[in-house]
């Protein structure tokens, strides 16, 4: 039960009128931020009113009994004048929350947890929020039917996010179009290893556990958090130009793993001649057990593998870098920009590496008359459940062939290289990639591919 549910009436009545916008402090008029924002197919994820900086997690989780107790320490600049506003928060259960250092009140519904500090926040203002919570974090099932959120597995548990399970596990604004930078602490009974995003920044042990702390230092979306619990040979090792390589492997994975992850340097090189610099600050992969998640995730830094994974697959994630997490989505509508980007990749590296050409590639798909390739354009899946089916990821990658036939090689490889480095480190649109090609080709005309296909439906009648 929340703390507000506890005050006694007169209070509560204060509460319910303050979140309305109707309460005032400091000579701030303020209003609610806003749950949700609204996304075409997750409208209650994120929240409005505020853009999150940094996030400050600590957290300590005990595998034998699932439990999780957490502090989420949230750095925010408010955006509009706010009497109140809303962090995404599924499950647990909220033992305090502060703003800038003075109690705030609260409650819940859903997964909104709806703060109301003690003054209301001035537009521009910087602002730290303080949740102090703990329970079993939940499982959370995608409507795909897979499951995210907080995993529980053999040694430990995975805390994955895409698209909306990190609010399983920490309490924030969790949308692709608000990324910040990230400080991590896990502590873990001694003897499991606790591995996450970006840099390791040490590790101490005191009464039999241990905490290990990582920094994220570019912008990160919530989706692409990455938490791994367990037993883990680590290896640390040097990429191309001396870039730090960290990858983490279930010791049953370890001898499956070991050909394509000794490759991981080799793909990063041609990901960088091919798509631009490396973005990140390091890179490297995560490899648990085939039980413990159904599918790859191109968590930011380091790519999760549920089990040894295939080089084609190594390939995509590594390429989800610099499409999807450097440059990120603005919506959930907008994933054909990472998965039909990603997908071209394993086009282009089978195109250099002795497989088949991107053309043929191409061919094979546009022939195969598969109807689940043709049930909706990729720029507008029918509905949340189909943001990761077939037509956003091969016929995603089919638009930029097509792209690529309409204004040759040189300039597509140059286009490859330049769309990251222009949108390096933000948020992109759909509209945003259209009109950012047309003004890049002001001679070339792109109407026919954006209407047949990347909006059209079916089969187009020509290849």
């Amino acid at each position: 039960m929340s703390r507000s549910a506890r005050l006694v009436p007169a209070v509560a009545s204060a509460l319910a009128l303050a979140l309305t916008g109707t309460g005032c402090g400091g000579g701030v008029h303020g209003t609610p931020g806003g749950a949700g924002l609204r996304d075409p197919y997750f409208p209650k994820a994120g929240n409005g009113g505020y853009d999150v900086g940094h996030y400050a997690l600590t957290l300590d989780y005990t595998p034998a009994t699932r439990r999780l107790t957490g502090t989420a320490v949230i750095t925010a600049r408010a955006t509009k004048d706010l009497s109140a506003f809303d962090l995404d928060l599924a499950g647990l259960h909220v033992d305090s929350v502060g703003v800038d250092g003075r109690d705030a009140r609260y409650n819940r519904a859903g997964q909104e947890l709806t703060v109301r500090p003690h003054d209301d926040l001035r537009e521009g203002r910087t602002f730290r929020t303080t949740v102090r919570y703990s329970g079993v974090p939940r499982t959370l099932t995608d409507p795909d039917g897979s499951a995210e959120g907080w995993l529980t597995t053999a040694d430990g548990a995975l805390g994955l996010g895409e698209p909306v399970g990190s609010m399983a596990w920490f309490p924030g604004n969790h949308h692709p179009s608000d990324k910040a930078s990230y400080d991590i602490a896990i502590t873990v009974p001694q003897g499991l290893q606790a591995v996450s995003n970006g840099e390791p920044e040490g590790r101490s042990t005191r009464g039999g556990r241990t905490t290990y702390r990582w920094h994220t230092a570019q912008p990160m979306a919530d989706y692409l958090v990455m938490v791994a619990i367990g037993h883990f040979d680590i290896t640390r090792s040097k990429g191309p130009g001396g870039l730090p390589v960290l990858t983490a492997v279930d010791p049953t994975q370890a001898e499956a793993s070991a050909g394509v992850l000794a490759r991981l340097p080799e793909v990063v090189k041609w990901e960088e001649d091919t798509f631009g610099p490396y973005p990140f600050s390091s890179v490297g992969a995560v490899v648990d057990r085939p039980d413990d998640a159904g599918y790859a995730l191109e968590t930011q830094n380091r790519p999760v593998f549920p089990g040894a994974p295939e080089l084609g697959t190594l390939v995509h994630e590594l390429a989800h870098q610099w499409y999807g997490d450097s440059v990120t989505p603005k919506s959930w509508r907008d994933m054909w920009l990472n998965e039909g980007f990603a997908t071209y990749a394993q086009w282009l590296w089978d195109e250099d590496h002795g497989g088949d050409t991107a053309e043929q590639t191409f061919l094979s798909y546009y022939r195969a008359h598969d109807d689940a390739l043709w049930a909706f354009p990729p720029a507008t899946p029918s509905n949340a459940a189909h943001i990761s089916a077939s037509p956003v990821y091969e016929r995603g990658a089919m638009v930029l062939h097509k792209i690529r036939q309409k204004v040759g090689d040189e300039a597509f490889f140059a286009l490859l290289r330049a769309w990251p480095a222009s949108h390096r480190y933000g948020n992109a649109s759909t509209a945003d990639f259209t009109a950012w090609v047309q003004r890049r080709f002001p001679g070339k005309d792109f109407g026919e591919i954006w209407k047949d296909w990347l909006y059209g439906d079916g089969r187009p009648a020509h290849p």
